[in-house]
């Protein structure tokens, strides 16, 4: 499992549970659910790397699309509205893209 030693099966399902229907994704509820906001920043930075799909140092929005199946082949995409969201929120200097240090604040936002 690519978060083994970081979060627990239960954890992961447990915020996949959370978000089963489409537009019901809420970052901050996925992110208490399966942990991530009690993580540190060096943990982060390896969840971001997982996430980081292409290796470029940002997570772009069509990796956010696809950021439930980083923890479930079998989940869902996330919508397009719950991408754009997803997107606003971490995307604090207007570059179209989620970096690390964004990545890291936004999850203990």
């Amino acid at each position: 499992m690519a978060f083994a030693g970081i979060l627990t099966d239960a954890e992961i399902a447990a915020g996949l549970d959370s978000c089963k229907a489409n537009d019901s994704f809420n970052y901050k509820t996925f992110f208490a659910k399966v942990g991530l906001n009690s993580k540190s920043k060096e943990q982060l930075a390896k969840v971001f790397g997982i996430l980081d799909q292409d290796k470029s140092g940002f997570i772009e929005e069509d990796e956010l699309k696809k950021f439930l199946q980083n923890f479930s082949a079998s989940a869902r995409t996330l919508t397009d509205k719950e991408t754009k969201a997803f997107l606003k929120a971490g995307d604090t200097d207007g570059d179209g893209k989620i970096g690390v240090d964004e990545f890291q604040v936004l999850v203990h936002s």
